[in-house]
């Protein structure tokens, strides 16, 4: 690593601190279970950038004088959800930009809901289905039973 009393030494000290905070983790979240087999994982848009500067300065003395300083901003903003339903489906529900983000969170509500609602009816008509076959099959294996 270079010295911290250099230019270059601030700017590679700041960017191993923005590479601590921004990891693949928070572009891709973390997979969030359902019910009904359903599967959720947040897609965020991470911006950064940074600055930083220094300069030597005359001295009578031997020794070196430098000033310098640097800085970071990050942004995270989510901009879609990766649902996955129980049969391995998947779809990509953008969130559409709104002035903050409880707006865009507010927005998106109404609409998981009715997916995961459909996700779970739909699980639960074939699960039906499936329960009728079975009926239908024990009951045509017991008739030629007797």
């Amino acid at each position: 690593m270079k010295e911290k009393s250099s230019a270059a030494g601030i700017l590679e000290s700041t960017i191993e601190k923005v590479k601590d905070l921004v990891n693949v983790s928070t572009i891709i979240g973390e997979p969030i279970k359902v019910d009904g087999g359903v599967t959720i994982i947040p897609v965020s848009k991470v911006t950064y950038g940074f600055a930083s500067g220094g300069s030597d300065f005359p001295s009578k003395s031997n020794q070196d004088i430098f000033g310098g300083g640097g800085g970071a901003g990050v942004t995270i903003t989510p901009v879609a959800f990766l649902v996955i339903d129980s049969y391995g489906d998947v779809n990509i529900k953008h969130i559409t930009a709104f002035d903050n983000a409880a707006e865009r969170v507010v927005s998106l509500v109404p609409e998981m809901f009715d997916k995961v609602s459909g996700v779970i009816n739909k699980a639960k008509m074939d699960k039906a289905y499936n329960d009728a076959v079975d009926e239908v099959v024990a009951a045509v294996t017991e008739s030629e039973a007797e």
